[in-house]
């Protein structure tokens, strides 16, 4: 039957054309750990086979890091051959899928001249939002623009899925915990809200199982393929995660702290220094990323509530014996302990990794104010 459907569509279709919808699988690098989205035109009355891909950025675009960071670093549609595309994802272990989309022929021309419109130098650049705004995104909403009675697509999530949530899954999955904790530090209480079902589909697999569920009679999709065999490398995950780490350090901070030994009292002394330095240094880059970016997640930031940016001016007064160290230390540990109680209940989901990292902060802050 399926194969009847197929063929009378094909038989009424005189464009030539096919559209395709590749989705393909993580790879190693954080820039890939959430898999990728492309769109495939094929006309073989003019025997070609290109790839739009709407995730490409340029290293060399000046300025591209302090735009990235700001969140204006423009992304642009690339073109590339076919087998080129196919063949970097092949040798680099990622599976890639394909769906064939159900399109009329006059659906499928006028897609095709959009693309192929939208890929030249003065129409090809866009501001890019990994959550609202991305290569699975774009292609989303391409199909759903030249898609006649597109129907609504169906959730393919758990109701009330927040989008840290659905980021976390593909992070623990490939081990990435040291890039789970660096994500969850700059991404705010916008990133704990409740995904729609349409901004679930920012994550390119979301996007291709919900063709798949809202597809019964192939109103959406008309075949669907593995382009090449393809066996998920197991990469291992390592012991040395944040939490692991973070804790080592608190025990063996902790147990010197016991010692009367002039050698690591100024250790500690310098170690006390660092501690408040850094976590003021976050504390200024979280202020930085909320007021001074463009990127909508990093808004509202709860880590600001144990990473004062002030922390980095005391750091250099923290040997001081003044009073308003006193107070400032006693401020501060009457801060954290606010935090620790609170931790669970806070409107955004904190990293707990960071929790030997505050138990630390506050034990030395309380350790020095005791010693006035």
């Amino acid at each position: 039957m399926f194969f009847l459907l197929s063929f009378t569509s094909s038989a009424q279709d005189s464009s030539h054309i096919r559209v395709s919808l590749l989705t393909c699988t993580p790879g190693d690098e954080l820039y890939s750990t959430f898999g990728h989205s492309a769109l495939r035109v094929t006309d073989s009355s003019s025997v070609s086979d290109i790839v739009f891909n709407y995730g490409t950025f340029n290293f060399d675009d000046p300025g591209f890091y302090m735009k990235f960071i700001r969140g204006k670093l423009l992304y642009y549609v690339s073109t590339a051959d076919f087998p080129d595309f196919k063949e970097e994802y092949q040798t680099t272990n990622r599976g890639m899928t394909e769906q064939v989309l159900n399109l009329s022929a006059t659906e499928k021309i006028a897609l095709m001249h959009f693309v192929y419109n939208n890929a030249k130098e003065q129409n090809r650049y866009y501001q890019y939002d990994f959550f609202l705004d991305n290569c699975t995104t774009r292609l989303r909403d391409i199909i759903v623009q030249f898609k006649t009675n597109y129907p609504p697509l169906k959730p393919v999530m758990p109701a009330n899925t927040r989008f840290r949530q659905a980021i976390h899954e593909y992070l623990d999955k490939g081990g990435k915990y040291w890039s789970k904790l660096g994500i969850d530090l700059l991404l705010g209480a916008p990133t704990d809200a409740v995904m729609t079902t349409a901004q679930s589909q920012f994550l390119p697999d979301n996007l291709m199982k919900a063709l798949d569920s809202t597809n019964p009679q192939h109103q959406l999709v008309v075949s669907e393929s593995k382009l090449y065999p393809f066996t998920p490398a197991d990469n291992g995950h390592s012991f040395f995660t944040p939490m692991v780490v973070f804790s080592i350090l608190l025990v063996f901070i902790i147990a010197l702290s016991f010692s009367g030994n002039k050698k690591i009292i100024l250790f500690l002394n310098g170690f006390d220094g660092l501690l408040l330095f850094l976590t003021g240094a976050l504390g200024i880059l979280f202020v930085f990323m909320w007021t001074s970016t463009d990127h909508s997640m990093v808004k509202n930031n709860f880590n600001l509530l144990w990473a004062w940016p002030t922390n980095i001016v005391f750091a250099f007064f923290v040997n001081s014996k003044k009073n308003w160290v006193k107070k400032y230390l006693a401020l501060l540990s009457l801060g954290l302990i606010i935090v620790l109680l609170s931790w669970f209940f806070l409107p955004q989901q904190m990293n707990n990794a960071l929790l030997p990292v505050i138990l630390l902060l506050l034990y030395r802050s309380y350790r020095r104010y005791q010693l006035f």
